[in-house]
Order: structure tokens, then C-alpha cells, then sequence
């Protein structure tokens, strides 16, 4: 009983001090927050603080990587037979990532770390490489060339998307995200028609 006692306590102290570190940062970069700053505002003293981390880059950090592995846990319990169904497994990102629009829009914010956003799609890209390489689509090495040009589109994408509130359902992000993608590959795949696009020296 005294040990499921700590554990509220200690869930319940990380708790408010990512609240706090997350609203400092909605308003400044992480550079200009200090630890007195999260400890006044999280009403937790300094010492309580340095127990859990080390300072508020190891704070952001273990915050991402909860978010990861909360994302990878909400996609490995989607059902096993649509797993290589790729619009259903990216509306299932755009699902969750609606129902954590806070966090998300600030690790997706131009005060995230561009490293932990390329992460998030390199989570996804593994769930659906089976998909855009199969039934010779396009060659891994081709597909990669695919990851590389949209990783960057992808998280804009997303950021739009939770700028404007959302307005539109997790599946029509899906599908336009999804039919980019497909254009893609195709356009890999076949090549473009005679003449289109042709570099002019």
C-alpha cells in the first residue's frame, strides 16, 4: 500500500512538472526556460526536480520518448490483419495525434527537435514499407528516396493540420497523405509521361 502510494506521488510529481515545462514552452524556446521557472510553476522544489531528470533538455527528451512509445504501443494494438493496409494505419496516426493535440503540436512546432519529428515518420515508414515496396511497386532503395523527400512535407502537413484546429477528420488527412505517397511511388514506378518534367539544358 505505502509503495502504490509513492508511485501516485511520483507519477502525479512528473506529471505537473511536464505540464508546467509544456506551457513555458508553448510561450519560449527551451534555451531561455530555467529549472526555477518549471519548479515555481509546477509548485515542486528544485531537489524534487533533479531526482527525475537532470535538466529540462533531459525533461523534453523523456517527454518525446514517451510519446513514442505511447504511439508505437496505440499502433501495435491496432488489429493485425489491417496492418498493411496503409490509409487505415494513417488515419490511426491522425487519430491519436488528435487526441494529443497539445503535445503534439508543440513537438511538431518549430520549438521541437527536428530529430525526434523525423523519429515519428521513421515509426510510420517502418509500418508501411511492406505496402509502397510489394507486388514491385518501387525498390526499397527507391522507397527510401520516398521517406526522405516526404518526411519533412509529412510533419508540415501535420503542423497545418493542428494550426487549423483540426477541421478536417483524421481520415481526409489520411487520404490526402496517402494519395501524395502513392503519386510518388507511381510516378518512380512508371516514370513520367514523354516530354513532362524533362530537364532543359
Amino acid at each position: 500500500m505505502a509503495g502504490e502510494k509513492i508511485d501516485r506521488r511520483v507519477k502525479y510529481t512528473k506529471m505537473v512538472l511536464e505540464e508546467s515545462f509544456i506551457t513555458l514552452m508553448e510561450k519560449k524556446d527551451i534555451s531561455k526556460i530555467t529549472i526555477k521557472e518549471i519548479c515555481e510553476k509546477a509548485d515542486i522544489n528544485r531537489s524534487t526536480f533533479y531526482a527525475h531528470y537532470s535538466d529540462q533538455y533531459d525533461l523534453l527528451r523523456k517527454i518525446e520518448n514517451k510519446f513514442l512509445a505511447d504511439i508505437q504501443a496505440y499502433l501495435e494494438n491496432f488489429d493485425k490483419k489491417y496492418t498493411e493496409d496503409i490509409l487505415l494505419i494513417t488515419e490511426k496516426i491522425f487519430q491519436y495525434i488528435r487526441k494529443n493535440a497539445r503535445i503534439c503540436r508543440l513537438l511538431l512546432s518549430e520549438r521541437g527537435d527536428f530529430t525526434f519529428q523525423k523519429k515519428i515518420m521513421k515509426l510510420v515508414y517502418d509500418l508501411i514499407i511492406s505496402e509502397i515496396t510489394g507486388d514491385n511497386k518501387i525498390t526499397k532503395e527507391d522507397a527510401e528516396y520516398v521517406y526522405s523527400f516526404t518526411v519533412s512535407g509529412c510533419v508540415g502537413f501535420v503542423q497545418k493540420w493542428l494550426d487549423d484546429g483540426m477541421k478536417k477528420s483524421p481520415r481526409y488527412m489520411a487520404e490526402i497523405i496517402v494519395n501524395l505517397i502513392l503519386g510518388l511511388i507511381n510516378l518512380l514506378k512508371n516514370g513520367a509521361p514523354e516530354g513532362q518534367y524533362a530537364a532543359k539544358i
